[in-house]
């Protein structure tokens, strides 16, 4: 078990994967800065809340967090059961970093690892949770498959793997709000949440999770009861808790 405080950065890349490119958290590696005080004032925080209360991470047991960007996911797991064993994996070192030193303020040990979501940091059938908040659709199809699969061969029988994002029906995408356009600044920030839920709703990427499109990954992979177990109506978009269990 890693010692109290402990915090490190590793790098699984391979040779070939040192300029594949990645989607960053905020769509561009330049908006990096804001990407903390944008989740937070979007609320994020409780989507990360819920999908620890559904998970029901145990004493000491080994979660990895696939796509933990700054890390707001894996410290929400971590102040819930700070003896569960977590390493985040993201391809953002910059984003790593920043968790790095957001662990080290808080004290607490965790692994951060720089990888892509297709290959998981974890020998097979060691893991008790793979968990991961609003990172699916930044994944192209081939990625999305490998995650899934991925996640199987690394989970334990019974582990769970526990998927929030976009997802569910798709919400009605063809109100444009043009007022918004029309009467300044001002009123445009009072309607930015329906127009950037107006882009999710469009959105290529999302359009691979909507309908049952995570619950259809996870079973297509081999995982047992794939379901969805939760939803929230959050204000850019219907975001769906997945959740599937190894066999």
């Amino acid at each position: 078990m890693t010692d109290a405080g402990t915090i490190r950065i590793l790098d699984q890349r391979t040779p070939e994967e040192r300029d594949r490119p990645f989607l960053p958290g905020m769509g561009r590696t330049w908006l990096l800065p804001l990407y903390d005080v944008f989740t937070r004032v979007a609320g994020v925080r409780t989507l990360h809340e819920r999908a620890v209360e559904l998970a029901g991470i145990g004493p000491g047991q080994a979660v990895v967090d696939v796509g933990c960007g700054t890390g707001n996911l894996s410290f929400a797991l971590l102040a819930a059961r700070p003896d569960a064993r977590v390493t985040g994996l993201d391809p953002d070192e910059d984003a790593l970093r920043r968790a790095a030193r957001k662990a080290q303020r808080r004290g607490v040990s965790l692994t951060l690892v720089q990888g892509y979501a297709d290959r998981i940091p974890a020998e097979d059938a060691s893991l008790d949770h793979v968990v991961s908040s609003l990172a699916l659709h930044h994944v192209d199809d081939a990625g999305r498959v490998a995650f899934a699969h991925d996640a199987l061969r690394a989970l334990r029988p019974g582990g769970q793997v526990t998927v929030v994002d976009f997802g569910g029906p798709a919400p009605d995408a063809g109100e444009a709000h043009p007022s918004a356009h029309r009467h300044g600044p001002a009123h445009a920030l009072r309607h930015l949440p329906h127009l950037v839920r107006s882009r999710v709703a469009q959105s290529p990427a999302v359009a691979r999770n909507l309908g049952d499109g995570i619950v259809a990954l996870l079973a297509e992979a081999g995982f047992g009861d794939a379901r969805e177990v939760a939803h929230v109506d959050h204000r850019f978009g219907r975001v769906s808790f997945v959740q599937a269990t190894r066999p």
